[in-house]
């Protein structure tokens, strides 16, 4: 039997696909670490950006308020989503480096050419901005960019050309209601962590069936070989054949039935135990070295510990809990959304600017700001030019009919839950309690079997010296055989029906592995470390 259950547990296909359950799951933990939406649903969270001004020709319209020059926080518009995630949803906490460089010739009209004194403002640019943005774990995003821009025109009135403008940036940007705290935007990471543990749990509720399902079959399998074997043990003596040759077809009959019904048990067997079965596996016969054997008393403790094992060592039981856990977690993340949003940004950044004096702008430059990239970069980190902003926005839904929806469909379905464990609980009390009464009636039927095969092997033994001496005739004695194979299937199908009942009460009490000494290490990496072992054979038994 411990030789069955290790081939299943190592060949099993079934078991096989079932051991990915624990991978996806940790896989998943890892997704759930980095923050961001659930699977499937696209991010939408600007970065926090800012424009260069006050370069060039364009620069200098743009300081001085007369260009229409984009700032402020970076976003734009998307579609709308096929997907949406309920809830708060938690930042992308793994950092993210995004580094763009642009290189461009432009050749822009001047209709006036106050400014550019040029018809045709003739530019070569290259842009260079990285970021690097990290998303809290409170509710927040912490953004740092780096910002250069170099710049070569035709114009005759720059007095720095070429010219660079530098800047570093450094974002800030909280939620403090809608979206705020620890407890919230970390959820998904618990409900991870605890998915791990479920999914171990569920592939051993998977793994104990699978056990019980082999015990069955091997003991379905004993009782069909100890069944042909009553069956081929009351075959009539050839001597007698003439005389009971009405016997004989009925006999058999039963035989070939008895082998096609232990063949069905074999093959049952086999497509547990192989995960390929080739026409030598087919073709082999299973040797079973294991009988059944009934205690001389079941020792159950009462109904209430029994119960008390089931809740602890149930596999089901545990997944249930678990997700009742994950349940209450998840509630989190709808109650927040009740709540307003309340935003706090800041921004702080120093900028700079140095070139190359240009003699024919006609006039002299600011020697400070003569140059080049160096000379830019220390006007940043002296800060010079300090810029700093700050601000608030709030958002007060009127209403707010969506997040209340979604906060009572999962309340609502949360209580549902949890009569469903309650219900759940009571039902394994009815289970056990049954389990319990057919192990007591499978023992009480064995009981009587025994005995009724006991007198009729004295009976058949009785008639058979009655027959001896003429006092009984053969048809008595071929009632008295049949009779004692039929007493003796009785106790095999009876020792056969006690083997279920006490698999039956194990895998409803959650302790099928550890009674077959089976370790949910062993399942999960699909290995038995156990030698094979012949059972040992008692002296005097066969």
């Amino acid at each position: 039997m411990q030789d069955a259950i290790a081939l299943a547990i190592e060949n099993n296909l079934g078991l096989e696909t079932d051991r990915y359950g624990p991978l996806l799951a940790a896989t998943s933990l890892e997704r759930a670490q980095a923050g961001g939406p659930v699977r499937g649903v696209p991010s939408a969270s600007a970065q926090v950006s800012s424009v260069n001004a006050g370069v060039g020709v364009n620069g200098s319209s743009q300081s001085a308020g007369l260009g229409g020059g984009g700032g402020g926080r970076g976003g734009g518009g998307g579609g709308n989503a096929a997907i949406q995630q309920v809830g708060a949803i938690t930042p992308n906490l793994d950092p993210v480096l995004q580094s763009t460089t642009t290189q461009g010739h432009l050749t822009q009209p001047q209709a006036n050419t106050v400014l550019s004194q040029t018809n045709a403002l003739i530019q070569q640019v290259r842009t260079t901005n990285t970021t690097l943005q990290l998303g809290l774990i409170s509710g927040g995003v912490v953004q740092y960019r780096n910002y250069e821009q170099s710049l070569r025109e035709n114009a005759p009135s720059n007095i720095l050309n070429p010219a660079v403008g530098p800047h570093m940036d450094l974002a800030f940007r909280h939620s403090l209601l809608q979206g705020f705290g620890v407890k919230l935007n970390d959820r998904g990471i618990r409900i991870a962590k605890i998915n791990t543990g479920a999914s171990q749990e569920q592939f051993r509720s998977q793994l104990l069936n699978l056990v019980a399902n082999v015990l069955n079959s091997y003991w379905d399998l004993v009782s069909a070989s100890d069944e042909l074997k009553a069956i081929a043990a009351g075959a009539i003596p050839r001597v007698e054949l003439s005389r009971a040759a009405a016997e004989v077809a009925t006999r058999r009959q039963d035989l070939v039935v008895s082998q096609a019904n232990l063949r069905q048990r074999e093959n049952a067997l086999k497509e547990m135990l192989v995960r390929t079965p080739d026409a030598a596996v087919e073709a082999a016969e299973i040797l079973t070295l294991d009988r059944i054997e009934i205690p001389e008393a079941d020792d159950l403790p009462g109904l209430r510990q029994l119960v008390a094992t089931a809740m602890a060592k149930r596999p089901d039981v545990a997944v249930a809990k678990l997700r009742d856990q994950t349940a209450e977690m998840s509630l989190t993340g709808t109650e927040n959304p009740l709540l307003p949003s309340v935003q706090v940004t800041g921004q702080t950044f120093n900028r700079g600017v140095a070139g190359t004096p240009q003699v024919s702008s006609g006039g002299s430059p600011n020697p400070y700001f003569v140059g080049g990239y160096g000379t830019a970069l220390g006007q940043i980190f002296r800060r010079n030019f300090p810029n700093y902003s700050a601000g608030v926005s709030l958002s007060v839904p009127l209403g707010n009919r969506t997040a209340q929806g979604d906060y009572g469909i999962d309340q609502l379905q949360f209580r549902q839950s949890q009569l469903s464990g309650q219900r759940d609980t009571n039902a394994i009390v009815v289970d056990i309690s049954a389990r319990m009464s057919a192990l007591r009636q499978a023992r009480a039927r064995h009981a009587a079997a025994v005995n009724t095969r006991t007198l009729q092997e004295q009976l058949l033994a009785a008639d058979r010296q009655k027959f001896s001496s003429g006092m009984a005739t053969f048809n008595d004695i071929i009632r008295d055989q049949r009779a004692l194979v039929a007493a003796q299937i009785s106790e095999v199908n009876a020792l056969a029906a006690y083997a279920h009942a006490r698999v039956s009460l194990d895998q409803t009490l959650g302790e099928t592995l550890e009674r077959n000494n089976v370790t949910l290490e062993e399942g999960l990496s699909g290995r038995v470390g156990r030698e094979s072992k012949a059972p040992e054979v008692v002296v005097g038994k066969e």
